[in-house]
């Protein structure tokens, strides 16, 4: 190949070759930015078909947007990983931290992975919120709080390029043409619907449709009975073990309580249970012989839940709610509630905020309207009488 300049595709390429080597040098501008490369061929021919295809290639990624200059999301979204384990390490549950890499890998890397930081807008973030809403994952859209924690994910990675200088701003992630929508209260159990499913596990735990199901039938009874009692998270009823929880006579009301060491995902805790709790923890301390590092529930008996609920007809509530084990939960506090305890009380036992327990369970509670309170009435000023004119 000779020294001559050549152009390729109207000028766009530039073919050379430089006197400190044989092979052919080619050349372009994308951008603003000129990119070189060689052809690694002596003849001129072939060193043509190199600089074109190399060129059309470049042409494809400069759509794209792959040759943008700039951090790319993944990069920032595995900094994020390996910062949040380390910086959170015993403050953050390793299931909470799991989740966040789960929805890197499977949601967030897929949509956003190779696109330049400084490229994701509001715009990009709308569509990332419309794209499995109208293509749907395993069948059906996601529910609307798996999007949500994987929007607080999207932001916290968005953070740590702005934070590293990778990103100038945060884009705007609020949700366009949100309205202030209904607060609908938490699903649980009534009175009488309460009454009616311990009923039911009661006769199953005596009567079980199949021998071999006895013990799991008695262990979902005392769970229930339980968690009502207690007020316990299901992630929190599943870490406890025997040496957590302790049989004590309460000082103030002379009552047989359980004090429960609770660790979950707000940490350390402790809560003191309705004396209903009592019972089923010492038939399970009997009947599965726990040994104190045992767990009180080594698994969650759904399945059985979930029947007992539906031949029940108690799996939603009148709104269209499913009830969950998470329902147990919201049932201990309606009832405290009901009782006249002090929210502020509840909300230190139930290791949960005043503000959380105003919002979605005392709102529905006739019981915490004072009547008396409510229904006064401005004594009338009496009649005056005209002062004499005498």
């Amino acid at each position: 190949m000779d020294s001559t300049r050549h152009k390729l595709l109207d000028g766009k390429v530039q073919l050379y070759k430089r006197p400190s080597t044989p092979h052919g040098q080619c050349s372009c501008t994308f951008g603003g930015k000129q990119h070189r490369t060689t052809t690694r061929e002596e003849s001129l021919a072939r060193a043509k078909d190199v600089a074109t295809d190399w060129y059309l290639g470049l042409l494809g990624k400069y759509r794209s947007g792959a040759l943008k200059e700039g951090k790319r999301f993944k990069e920032a979204a595995e900094r994020f990983l390996d910062e949040f384990e380390v910086i959170t390490q015993g403050q953050r549950s390793p299931i909470y931290v799991t989740g966040h890499r789960r929805r890197v890998t499977s949601h967030l890397n897929p949509f956003f992975g190779d696109t330049v930081l400084s490229d994701i807008t509001p715009g990009l973030i709308q569509d990332y919120r419309i794209h499995p809403m109208k293509n749907g994952r395993r069948g059906e859209p996601p529910a609307r709080s798996t999007l949500h924690q994987e929007i607080v994910c999207l932001r916290q990675i968005l953070k740590t390029a702005n934070r590293h200088g990778w990103l100038p701003s945060l884009p705007d992630l609020s949700t366009p043409y949100k309205s202030n929508g209904k607060i609908s209260h938490r699903a649980w159990f009534s009175p009488a619907e309460y009454k009616k499913l311990y009923e039911a596990t009661r006769e199953r735990a005596k009567h079980p449709k199949k021998e071999r199901w006895r013990t799991a039938c008695e262990n979902l009874h005392d769970f229930i009975l339980f968690m009502v009692n207690t007020g316990l998270r299901p992630d929190e009823a599943l870490r406890l073990e025997y040496r957590d929880v302790a049989i004590e006579t309460d000082a103030a009301t002379r009552e047989r309580i359980l004090v429960i060491e609770v660790r979950g995902k707000r940490g350390v805790g402790y809560c003191k249970s309705m004396p209903g709790a009592v019972m089923p923890f010492r038939r399970l301390r009997e009947r599965n012989k726990g040994q104190p590092t045992n767990r009180l529930f080594p698994n969650l008996q759904r399945e059985l839940f979930n029947d007992v609920l539906t031949e029940l007809g108690l799996k939603k509530d009148r709104e269209g709610q499913p009830r969950t084990f998470y329902s147990l939960r919201h049932t201990y506090i309606c009832f405290r509630l009901m009782e006249g305890a002090d929210i502020y009380q509840i909300a230190k036992n139930c290791r949960t905020s005043v503000e959380m327990i105003e919002t979605y369970y005392a709102s529905h509670i006739k019981n915490t309207l004072d009547a008396a309170a409510i229904n006064v009435r401005k004594a009338r000023p009496g009649r005056r009488t005209q002062p004499s004119l005498q």
